[in-house]
């Protein structure tokens, strides 16, 4: 069709009717923008302008066909013919913006605004979302501020932009306050579906219903941004409940609103909630995507279906970076380690390119079960994927290596982050105290404060750990009367433990008398050992005491230990008599059992007296090297 559009445009040019080229020329553009790849026919149409002259004289078509050029994927040719033109408008110019920003390169694009000779809205819009999808925040706020300065004022569009980019819930209660101020909240479905969505990802739920609730029109997108704010603050049941509340309403529910739902009786650990989305999904036909997938084998993975989240994962139509996440943390959290990495190893096989959650579970992995060689292999591969940088891959590094005990790695990796949350600092707080470096792990304590993070329950339990492990009470009573968020058990424990090391029993108990709780077992147990060390049989008795009132069912540990320590102190009366109370405790408790495969049978052995036919050579043996071990000769160990 464009070729016989041509030749008759030559009859006209021949009849010197040259007042008809530019509709002429417009009804063809218009028939190839219909095409399913109209490039082609363009490139015939912009030779003809070129032959007549009129790509360089006529604005109007210049456009159309820069226009076109952008949006059927041929932004090369687009600036060709922007470069082409001699005459441009503020028209031309901002579709040369479009295609710069289309291309990614914001600097050109940024040079090419500031030399434009006029600017209107559509111009800073351009490039603001630019910055906005290129992860430029801040620079996207310092041309809103340009833009405000210039006397040109925002547009719906220009605040759902700069909404994206909001991460203070001060910052967003004032965009807020500004989209109000301009007018046109609540009855742009565009600007109040991104306050919803900014006040979901806030965890400010009330703000996001109160803006849901005010608008005068709302759509499948506005129930999706309310549902999911919902499921990532905690207000899943809510979630589940406007769920219904949706579908009451007549909207159609999409993949979006499933993975959402998905995803909150996962949260829930409510399995027969989640069976009942993921049949719903199953029966819309939503498992073809790969966000719905991942939310179902997230969901079976945390409800302890394993067999279940391998299922979807194999039955998958899609094999991408969100699905293989999914099952390599499921692999993960189950501890099947050899799968995880099988899985990580088929995935980069595949060329699909890690996340960098991809990447934290298997780091994560890797610091329990792997070697130290193959976890430098897995950091280099973080470098090489450009990750490096990335705060949660940097946090799973940090730990890693902390639990390799390779604490010097850590503290340069954590000395690099240019962003350091909470968790982070608590990772390398931990990793400081559980390798020994006491003091290090106090210091990392004041530079936390002095940054301006508030600590945590898990911060407190990290420093109060090393003060314990080091013995340090003066240290870890001053961090102890500091502590700003409700101690815990694992709290009032570390002080006691860091007391008992100093020698102070007696004042532990008087400080365990002065609490207005009861303390747990873990805190009797520390003080139970402590006076067994410093021979005060008679407090350790009525700690064992107490202890076999907790824990009636698992309180043979504490008689075993009690009655050693009268044996080694020569009280025979007192240990026929635990021994009898251990002997009615032994029938009540189930025993402990451990099993080895000989020659092809499973022999399993309880921690109390059992009928094997080798127990006699086994307790022999026993014997011989416990006297070996008492006097010292381990001639017969290393033989």
């Amino acid at each position: 069709m464009i070729v016989v559009f041509v030749c008759m445009f030559s009859l006209l040019q021949k009849a010197n009717r040259f007042h008809h080229t530019v509709s002429f020329f417009s009804g063809i553009i218009n028939q190839s923008s219909s095409l399913r790849s109209p490039s082609n026919s363009l490139k015939l149409i912009h030779a003809q302008l070129v032959k007549f002259g009129l790509n360089l004289s006529n604005i109007y078509l210049g456009n159309r066909c820069i226009d076109l050029y952008f949006k059927s994927g041929s932004p090369k040719d687009a600036l060709t013919m922007f470069d082409d033109m001699t005459s441009k408008n503020i028209v031309s110019w901002n579709l040369y913006l479009k295609v710069l920003v289309k291309c990614s390169d914001m600097a050109t694009a940024r040079r090419v605004f500031d030399e434009m000779p006029e600017r209107d809205a559509v111009s800073w819009n351009t490039v603001i979302s630019g910055y906005v999808s290129s992860g430029f925040c801040g620079s996207a706020w310092e041309v809103f501020l340009e833009m405000r300065e210039s006397g040109v004022g925002p547009t719906e569009f220009t605040f759902s932009m700069l909404l994206c980019c909001v991460k203070c819930r001060d910052h967003g209660k004032e965009m807020h306050c500004r989209i109000v101020k301009n007018g046109g909240c609540y009855s742009n479905l565009v600007v109040g579906n991104s306050l919803i969505d900014m006040y979901g990802k806030l965890g400010l739920v009330e703000y996001s219903l109160a803006v849901f609730f005010s608008m005068e029109k709302v759509d499948v997108i506005s129930w999706n941004a309310m549902i999911s704010g919902c499921c990532k603050s905690g207000y899943e049941r809510f979630a589940l409940h406007q769920f219904y509340e949706m579908r009451s309403s007549g909207f159609e529910v999409d993949e979006y609103t499933v993975s959402s739902l998905l995803t909150a009786c996962s949260n829930l650990r409510n399995l027969e909630k989640g069976k009942q989305m993921f049949c719903f999904s199953t029966k819309m036909g939503f498992l073809g995507n790969a966000v719905v997938c991942s939310a179902a084998i997230d969901l079976f993975s945390k409800c302890n279906r394993l067999g279940s989240a391998l299922r979807v994962f194999k039955e998958s139509y899609v094999f991408d970076s969100a699905v293989c996440n999914a099952m390599i943390a499921c692999y993960a959290t189950h501890d099947l380690v050899e799968d995880a990495f099988g899985l990580f190893v088929c995935s980069l096989r595949e060329s699909i390119r890690p996340t960098e959650f991809t990447l934290s579970s298997v780091l994560h992995s890797a610091a329990a079960f792997v070697p130290v060689e193959q976890g430098s292999q897995l950091h280099s591969l973080v470098i090489k994927t450009g990750f490096e940088a990335d705060a949660i891959v940097a946090s799973s590094l940090v730990q890693m290596y902390n639990k390799y005990g390779l604490v010097e790695f850590a503290l340069k990796i954590f000395s690099k982050m240019t962003s350091r949350d909470l968790i982070v600092w608590n990772t390398m707080i931990l990793g400081l105290a559980d390798n020994g470096k006491l003091f290090e792990a106090i210091e990392l304590f004041d530079k936390l404060l002095e940054s301006g993070l508030h600590p945590d329950q898990i911060t407190y339990s990290g420093v109060l750990s090393a003060c314990s492990y080091g013995g340090l009470l003066e240290e870890g009573m001053v961090i102890f009367s500091s502590i700003r968020v409700v101690p815990m058990n694992e709290h009032y424990t570390c002080v006691v433990n860091t007391m008992i090391r100093t020698g102070m029993i007696n004042e532990v108990i008087n400080f365990l008398q002065s609490l207005q709780w009861e303390p747990d077992s873990r805190i009797w147990e520390s003080l139970l050992h402590a006076c067994g060390d410093y021979e005060n049989l008679d407090l350790m008795e009525s700690i064992a005491d107490r202890l076999m009132e907790f824990e009636p069912h698992s309180s043979l540990p504490y008689l075993i230990y009690l009655a050693n320590t009268y044996e080694q102190r020569g009280r025979w009366e007192s240990v026929v008599r635990l021994r009898r109370k251990m002997e009615k405790v032994t029938r009540k408790e189930v025993a402990d059992i451990s099993w080895i495969g000989i020659k092809g049978h499973t022999y399993s052995f309880e921690a109390y007296p059992t009928f094997h036919h080798g127990r006699e050579n086994v307790c022999s043996i026993l014997g011989f090297l416990k006297q070996d071990m008492a006097t010292g000769d381990d001639s017969v160990l290393i033989n």
